[in-house]
């Protein structure tokens, strides 16, 4: 059952109904579907099929191969000493086939890549000096260390240069495409607990699939978190291990901005995680980033250098707040929805969720066609220029001359904007307007999941976005 993914259904067809060979790479971060994705698009039938082997050395993963090339109807050769003469069993198998179209479809392609295996250079021969030259290839290329797909077949500097047809970044579903999905599989949920299922695993559709029909939110979340020998108990370790060969530093890195919700700088980051600072710590972050567990962004009015980092990942940020400790209760969510520190992080959590919908954002603002950038900003008290501190977690800056500032308010019910909150509004609007002097015309926008009350004060609100704006 492939929900979604439209887009990407219509570029793999396309490569499928091409007339000539195409190299088609698919990455994203772990969980996402990509594996799914291809399978469900060609109904698992491909000329040949192959995924890396997980930790294992070169000979484990030509080993492996080999399994494959055998169940592909290819027997009686020697084992391949290397990738070179493994891609020339491939070609036998391709040229055995009787496939009009040959799908070839290699998964998990990083762990194939072992230390001094040249696989990618195996892997450049075979397109560039065999399979490019036919008219019937299609080869699919899968990974889910984003870091190494993008570095070495994406924008690969060497023989693999300009070659790929398509390429398919597969990000998280949206809200939209999570109501699609409990909706394909008859659970019966309405939007507010789609929002804070959201809220806990992201847009990640292998948690999704977890969810089981005719329990409640809470019931689900117990079973699938919190249980003795829960069905994702050891989903954390088993994320950042399966992503990095060494995942202490990297852990060490999360475990830091997990701690502090507005993002680091990297200064910080070194402060708080006791790595040394050099390339290397540059290349984690970047590797984080392209794996979709932190986001780089700018606060408004600063220079690129001046970069903050923020964790991103919702599953992650649940795990740090509820599960590294993990209670002794397990129906712990069912018997805590009311308690502060659930109320706490869904205020946070709601937060990021509206931070991964700035589109379904725009669009509800009606300036989906109009050219944005997105920020943060924050200032602190200063006597001398009237500035009392402030901190606006979403800044969308419009090429109309306009900024919103996105105030995120996260309720149960209808949200009551009080003379309280009315105050906080015009005092972060006015710190804004004073330490940036800006000439733009400041908007600031309410974003709820019920809205707001009839009886709150709307004098200076320019517009309230709601939960189902978020899954339009």
């Amino acid at each position: 059952m492939l929900v979604g993914r439209e887009n990407e259904r219509k570029m793999l067809k396309e490569a499928y109904e091409a007339d000539e060979s195409k190299f088609v790479a698919i990455y994203g971060r772990r969980r996402i579907g990509k594996t799914y994705l291809v399978r469900e698009t060609f109904e698992n039938h491909f000329t040949f099929q192959h995924s890396g082997y997980f930790g294992g050395k070169l000979s484990d993963e030509l080993f492996e191969f080999c399994i494959s090339i055998r169940q592909y109807g290819l027997d009686g050769f020697e084992q391949p000493k290397n990738w070179l003469e493994a891609f020339e069993l491939l070609k036998r198998v391709i040229m055995n086939s009787p496939d009009k179209r040959k799908v070839v479809f290699l998964d998990e392609l990083s762990w194939m890549d072992t230390r001094g295996s040249d696989f990618v250079m195996a892997l450049e021969g075979f397109w560039n000096g065999w399979a490019s030259a036919r008219k019937d290839v299609l080869l699919i290329v899968c990974g889910s260390v984003t870091s190494w797909m993008i570095s070495k077949i994406v924008h690969n500097k060497g023989g693999l240069y300009n070659r790929l047809s398509f390429r398919i970044n597969l990000e998280p579903f949206t809200l939209k495409e999570c109501e699609e999905y409990v909706n394909a599989k008859n659970i019966i949920m309405n939007r507010y607990s789609i929002l804070q299922c959201y809220m806990i695993m992201g847009g990640v559709p292998y948690y999704w699939s977890f969810l089981e029909k005719g329990l409640s939110l809470p019931q689900n979340i117990d079973r699938i978190f919190f249980a003795d020998n829960a069905l994702l108990d050891n989903e954390f370790e088993y994320i950042y291990s399966s992503l990095f060969h060494n995942p202490e530093p990297y852990i060490k890195i999360i475990s830091a901005l997990g701690k502090k919700k507005a993002g680091m700088t990297r200064e910080e980051i070194v402060k708080a995680s006791k790595l040394p600072e050099s390339g290397n710590l540059s290349k984690k972050l970047e590797e984080l980033e392209n794996c979709g567990f932190i986001r780089r962004y700018n606060s408004y009015g600063k220079k690129q250098k001046d970069s903050l980092y923020q964790l991103i990942d919702n599953f992650t940020l649940f795990y740090f707040k509820f599960l590294e400790k993990k209670p002794t209760d397990e129906h712990f969510w069912t018997n805590n929805q009311l308690s502060q520190a659930v109320k706490t992080w869904c205020g946070l959590a709601f937060e990021r969720v509206c931070l991964e919908h700035v589109s379904e954002i725009k669009n509800a603002l009606g300036i989906s066609g109009v050219s944005t950038n997105a920020y943060s900003w924050s200032c602190k008290k200063d006597n001398e220029k009237g500035l009392e501190g402030s901190q606006i977690d979403l800044i969308i800056e419009r090429r109309d001359q306009i900024i919103d500032l996105c105030e995120m308010k996260y309720s149960t019910k209808p949200f009551k904007v009080t003379l309280k909150v009315d105050t906080d509004i015009h005092r972060k609007t006015w710190d804004f307007i004073n330490a940036t002097g800006t000439h733009f015309a400041v908007h600031p926008i309410i974003l709820t999941p019920y809205g707001i009350t009839d009886d709150s004060y709307r004098g200076q609100i320019q517009a309230v976005i709601t939960a189902d704006d978020l899954f339009k």
